[in-house]
């Protein structure tokens, strides 16, 4: 494995800790337990399911015209470099949050999932950089697979403060869990450092002297013709609707957990063990890709998840919810993972960044949609796991749509451009 491939794995390990901390867990079960304490809880978790919304609203604005700059040549770092301070800043200021900062926690979550979600934007993209075609499967796995176990170290860590805050002379949970808030931000900066310094450019446009204005003359050509580009278009329609059910489960896990009455420490707890479990899944999803192809094991992934939406009607115990964070556990980072790699395989790569552009904004659109789909449900029903249940059909839309890719890995006549 190269010196880049391994750069660019760690920093998975680095941004997952952001992930699981302030996406997942954390941030929450405190926006829950203290920023909203007073709310009805239905209509908190409402509340939160629109701050997501909002939050990937702006960065997917801002994704395909940042994606089509960043195929000049030096721009792709410069741009992640940005959103990355901008992310681990954000995460930084969480640690002033108290009971009732409501607006406040709201903007500076906002201002975090701008960064992280920018800045994944391009550390994408550099997929293509970093290793050749035929081990793209394998090397994305990887950056999920060790990003579930580079996770849970400073989780963990979190995890005792929160739990026993004495142990570092700490008065109250608040207080530990803001630590918790600090040593994630400090732990995404130190393990950048190697992406930031190792990884380079490889594929890219020669620089131009109206960037802004040839970059969005370029994004339109593309979206004018991108209907021309079957295989491409397919995929990401599909994409639009899969990991619209896969991101909502992954940010709302943990309000529903608490409003099917699991406690804010046992959700910690499960959730650090989802982190241990997907990360042999996730290797496997990429060594099965091998042999089954990625679009196989991407429609398995779909299916696991859409059984799953059915059973989390049902639960009503924590056994029940220990269940269902297994079977989420078991394809999550899976499915990220081949949907990212066999993306990067059928795009040309001088292009990556703008056609990642394009990914993240139907990534990041589509986690507009369903969170907003779960909170209407939840508001209008007064019961979240009605609103649970109607992401099933983001997943029987996704897995129909991804039946009809047509695209034979190997074969580079399945591609559109080159």
């Amino acid at each position: 494995m190269t010196k880049q491939e391994k750069s660019w794995i760690l920093y998975d390990w680095a941004n997952s800790a952001y992930s699981i901390a302030i996406t997942t867990a954390i941030l929450p079960i405190f926006f829950k337990d203290v920023v909203a304490k007073g709310i009805d809880p239905n209509m908190s978790t409402a509340y939160w399911g629109y701050a997501s919304s909002l939050s990937t609203l702006l960065i997917s604005i801002l994704a395909p015209i940042l994606g089509a700059i960043a195929d000049y040549k030096n721009f792709k770092k410069r741009l992640f470099t940005g959103f990355f301070f901008v992310g681990v800043v954000a995460t930084g200021l969480l640690v002033t949050l108290n009971q009732g900062d409501f607006i406040k926690c709201i903007v500076i979550y906002t201002l975090s999932v701008i960064g992280f979600s920018g800045a994944n934007i391009f550390y994408d993209a550099f997929l293509v950089d970093v290793t050749e075609e035929k081990k793209m499967d394998w090397i994305s796995s990887l950056g999920f697979g060790f990003g579930y176990i580079g996770s849970t170290i400073p989780f963990i860590v979190g995890i005792i403060f929160i739990m026993k805050p004495s142990l570092i002379g700490l008065s109250s949970t608040v207080a530990a869990t803001k630590l918790a808030f600090f040593i994630t931000a400090v732990w995404w900066f130190i393990f950048t450092i190697p992406m930031i310094k190792n990884v380079k450019q490889k594929y890219y446009i020669e620089p131009s002297k109206h960037v802004m204005k040839e970059s969005l003359s370029r994004l339109l050509d593309t979206i004018k013709h991108v209907k021309e580009y079957k295989v491409i278009f397919m995929f990401l329609i599909a994409y639009f609707f899969y990991i619209d059910g896969v991101s909502t489960i992954i940010r709302m896990s943990s309000v529903y957990g608490r409003d099917v009455g699991i406690s804010g420490n046992n959700l910690l707890i499960i959730l650090l063990v989802v982190q241990f479990v997907a990360f042999p899944f996730a290797i496997l999803y990429g060594k099965l890709a091998e042999k089954y192809s990625a679009k196989n094991m991407l429609l398995i992934g779909i299916v696991v998840y859409t059984g799953l939406t059915f059973y989390a009607y049902f639960i009503k115990s924590v056994l029940g919810y220990w269940i269902l964070a297994m079977l989420v556990a078991s394809s999550q980072g899976g499915i990220q993972a081949l949907s990212r790699s066999f993306y990067g395989k059928i795009i040309p790569k001088n292009k990556s960044s703008e056609f990642f552009g394009l990914y993240n904004i139907l990534g990041r659109f589509s986690s507009i949609l369903g969170p907003f789909l779960m909170a209407i449900v939840t508001q209008l029903t007064g019961n979240s796991r009605l609103g649970v249940f109607s992401l099933v059909i983001l997943f029987v839309i996704g897995g129909g749509l991804l039946l009809k890719v047509n695209y034979e890995e190997g074969n580079a006549e399945n591609k559109p451009l080159t």
